[in-house]
């Protein structure tokens, strides 16, 4: 064979295999599978049927409409006031449940032995979504496209960019580019307790915003803004009139996420480009990354994923009780973790993913493996391994499901160092005037960085 015969055929294979790489992030849905969608599998994407052992229900329809305790407002009602818990796994028992915990949840367990436990309660498939948005994931599922490793094209804003996901960055978007309602105005509190339990809560004023549900957004204006996002610091006093702007884009090849910050001290706005990847996350005294935020959140260029597949996980769901209205936060805060008596676990199946960071980049974390839930596409669990490949942090969302607005959410979001004995948890809205309303309505103005002076006047 001739050198240039060999060479043909040596371009010709590796043009094969470059097509074969880089396919599976470019396929198109099959119109036979998009048709699953509503039938074999629910709107966005879930199995319909229950599990063999009946331990997980069929999904039928979810909460479709408020509970009867709810009277309207913007704190809500446990509607499984009435369950008990069906068994609880700690230290002295988890060998019998083991096939359905991650590494994280058994090493929290060996790590506080007498506090950290599971109370597990019946599986409710509690989650549903409007028409429009059904809609809008149907097109997804024939229309969006991954753009190399941080990117999305043909996305249209609201639906599940996936529902049928063929590899682990696709399954990491849905949970990044979920339905989070047109628009969200919060005040929460972050803990990060010492080893002893001693803390001092930070309070923020969280405002978002989708970008089509601005009320005086013009056609073509940010067409590559997925939603944006307004975080004021209200106490304490020390802290409080720092406040962070970030314009999330979409394809982050085209154009990085935005982000700004103004120093109430200094009295100026900065652009923040620090606010991403593992930058330190506001106000966590080091406890959280930037991208620690909501779980995991951002580009997702400095990872490889791996779709391993679905399993059967207890994860914390329809955690209503972290959420009632006038608990203390003395009582939920506690030395190690939150305090477990308010927690709800429940049997669900979730997509695993592991991410494992790409030679030649960097991250605190050297791998995270992922828990998604598969009916809301919010990450459930993620354990968070450094660089020597020893398992550090331990997330945890107590996904609820906010039927005030007809978004799956949080209630309380933590976050475990295991090395330090210390925690980070945000969410807490317990003891404030007003909880989580889903009906205000924003304008461009109000996100725009030439706005941060007046918000953070103190």
């Amino acid at each position: 064979m001739d050198m240039k015969m060999m060479f043909n055929k040596k371009v010709l294979a590796a043009m094969i295999t470059a097509a074969l790489v880089a396919s599976p992030a470019m396929a198109k849905v099959d119109p036979s599978e998009v048709a699953k969608l509503g039938t074999e599998l629910t709107p966005v994407g879930a199995e319909k049927a229950g599990n063999a052992a009946g331990t997980i229900p069929a999904w039928d329809g979810g909460m479709k409409t408020a509970p009867a305790c709810y009277k309207g407002g913007e704190f809500l009602c446990n509607p499984y006031a009435d369950d008990k818990p069906q068994f609880v796994i700690t230290a002295q028992n988890f060998e019998q449940y083991k096939a359905n915990l991650t590494p994280g949840q058994i090493a929290m367990m060996q790590k506080y032995p007498q506090t950290y436990k599971l109370p597990v309660y019946q599986t409710r498939r509690t989650a549903t979504w409007p028409d429009h948005i059904i809609e809008l994931t149907k097109k997804n599922a024939v229309e969006t496209e991954t753009v190399g490793a941080t990117g999305l094209k043909g996305l249209n804003l609201q639906g599940y960019p996936f529902p049928i996901p063929k590899n682990g960055l696709e399954v990491i978007w849905n949970h990044i580019g979920r339905y989070r309602g047109d628009s969200l105005e919060r005040t929460i509190g972050q803990a990060t307790p010492q080893a002893n339990g001693a803390y001092n809560m930070v309070m923020f004023k969280d405002q978002l915003a989708v970008r089509s549900k601005l009320t005086d957004i013009q056609p073509g204006e940010d067409e590559n803004v997925m939603f944006y996002f307004k975080q004021q610091v209200v106490a304490p006093a020390r802290l409080a009139g720092n406040v962070l702007l970030v314009h999330e884009t979409i394809d982050q090849v085209k154009e990085p996420r935005l982000a700004w910050i103004y120093n109430a001290g200094q009295r100026r706005v900065r652009r923040a480009p620090q606010v991403a990847y593992d930058g330190p996350g506001t106000a966590a005294d080091g406890m959280r990354t930037s991208d620690n935020f909501d779980l995991y959140n951002g580009a997702p260029d400095r990872y490889d994923w791996t779709l391993v597949g679905k399993k059967e996980i207890y994860i914390p769901y329809n955690s209503y009780k972290l959420d009632e209205k006038g608990l203390k936060y003395d009582d939920m805060i506690k030395s190690g973790h939150i305090n477990q008596d308010y927690a709800r676990y429940e049997l669900h199946r979730v997509w695993v993913v592991e991410a494992k960071l790409k030679p030649g980049t960097r991250h605190i974390y050297g791998q995270r493996n992922f828990f998604i839930d598969e009916d809301t596409w919010v990450a459930s669990e993620i354990d968070h391994y450094d660089g020597r490949g020893n398992l550090w942090r331990v997330a945890e969302s107590h996904n609820m499901y906010y039927y005030n607005g007809g978004v799956a959410g949080y209630a309380v979001e933590t976050l475990y160092d295991l090395n330090a004995g210390r925690y980070l948890a945000l969410g807490f809205e317990n003891e404030e005037a007003k909880g989580a309303n889903w009906d205000v309505k924003f304008s461009k103005v109000e996100f725009k960085p030439n706005a941060l002076r007046q918000e953070g006047v103190r």
